[in-house]
């Protein structure tokens, strides 16, 4: 079954257009990797794309948003199979801007356009409810579909609003976006509470209860280590880089990166290319600079992929859309990585991380029932 699957990934690869050299042993090794090994993007935001699309906005079901076809996006079908994605976490991303008009009300809303499309492709999508549907889906040749929240503001400083979330099958959140909440510090913004305020611990507290990953990108590094002092499960950052490349403020202090040893965490790394480099232009080397980087200091468990497709406007040179994914573990490969530990970056090491979270879950729901605690209760908030 594998070997069918890897054959018709190779076919699928050239026919799509993306031409990679058919000699290179490099890229001979990174086809290999990924079709024995689910590839697991951390963050894509096609249904934002889809939602802010300039001619048919919200609109799944427009001709111009047919994945069946080459879309205006990072994102279609043929392109994914090119790529060999056997695992997507769709970012269902609500803007802190929203919570003018209601940011569960957006939420919902981003929850059902990604719905939408997984369920318009039976043959191509299955949404992952728990990490061994990754590889059950993945063997049978379809690209595992998970859902991920990004901005915790969107649950309205619910406890009961983050479970009716999970419910419809968000697999993770990121505490916070560019702005700061009234429970969590971000990274781009004004910090008001030195990291997590007593809510927010048990926001993550009932993240780990659930099973819900905590994904810690946007976060400020006081967040980070707050999060890291209170989880029981492994964090994410579902889409970052390494500070200790790349000083900016949405990427992971090395201090940080040594913690995740102990956790079990994974940064998953990002194409955004302002976090890459501060030159003009990014490269798919200085990716892989990044992957090197957080593998050295962290582990070589602890680092992923989470590209961003579909939520950046530039992308670096070599990784220009959903389609290049083999290219950056060919040269991964030409810089020494064995193939056990590409196939660890390209999802072993966040499905382990899932696995755990679960793990972790199931001991704590025998130990304790779901949090009713309010943040009117926990941080003092009136009205809350």
């Amino acid at each position: 079954m594998r070997r069918a699957i890897y054959l018709l990934f190779v076919a699928l690869t050239f026919s799509a257009g993306t031409v990679y050299g058919q000699d290179d042993p490099h890229m001979a090794r990174a086809m290999r990797v990924l079709s024995t090994s689910p590839l697991i993007d951390g963050h894509n935001d096609l249904p934002w794309a889809i939602r802010e699309s300039a001619t048919s906005p919200h609109d799944v079901q427009a001709p111009e948003h047919n994945l069946r076809e080459t879309t205006p996006f990072h994102t279609d079908i043929a392109r994914l199979r090119a790529g060999m994605v056997g695992g997507q976490f769709w970012s269902v991303y609500t803007p802190f801007e929203s919570t003018s008009e209601g940011a569960a009300k957006v939420q919902l809303e981003q929850i059902d356009i990604a719905l939408q499309f997984i369920d318009k492709y039976p043959d191509v999508f299955e949404l992952a409810r728990d990490a061994s549907d990754v590889q059950r889906i993945f063997g049978a040749g379809r690209i595992a579909s998970m859902l991920g929240m990004e901005g915790g503001h969107a649950i309205e400083n619910s406890l009961g609003t983050l479970r009716a979330f999970y419910s419809m099958g968000v697999r993770y959140m990121t505490l916070t976006h560019n702005g700061t909440l009234d429970w969590a510090d971000a990274g781009s913004d004004e910090a008001r509470h030195d990291g997590l305020t007593e809510f927010g611990r048990e926001v993550v507290r009932e993240m780990n209860h659930m099973g819900m990953l905590v994904d810690l990108s946007h976060t400020s590094p006081a967040t980070m280590n707050d999060a890291l002092d209170v989880a029981e499960a492994p964090v994410i950052w579902s889409h970052a880089d390494a500070r200790g490349v790349r000083d900016h403020a949405r990427n992971v202090p090395d201090q940080v990166l040594r913690r995740l040893a102990e956790n079990g965490g994974v940064v998953m790394v990002t194409f955004v290319p302002s976090f890459l480099t501060d030159k003009a232009e990014a490269t798919i080397a200085d990716v892989a600079d990044h992957i090197d980087h957080i593998a050295a200091v962290a582990g070589v468990d602890h680092v992923g992929i989470g590209s961003d497709f579909d939520g950046i406007t530039e992308t670096p040179v070599g990784l220009e859309n959903v389609s290049t994914f083999p290219a950056l573990f060919a040269e991964l490969s030409r810089r020494g990585w064995s193939e056990e530990d590409m196939r660890k970056v390209a999802g072993e090491n966040v499905l382990r991380a899932w696995q755990e979270a679960e793990a972790v879950a199931r001991r704590l729901q025998r130990e304790r029932p779901p949090s009713t605690k309010t943040i009117a209760q926990l941080d003092g908030i009136i009205g809350q």
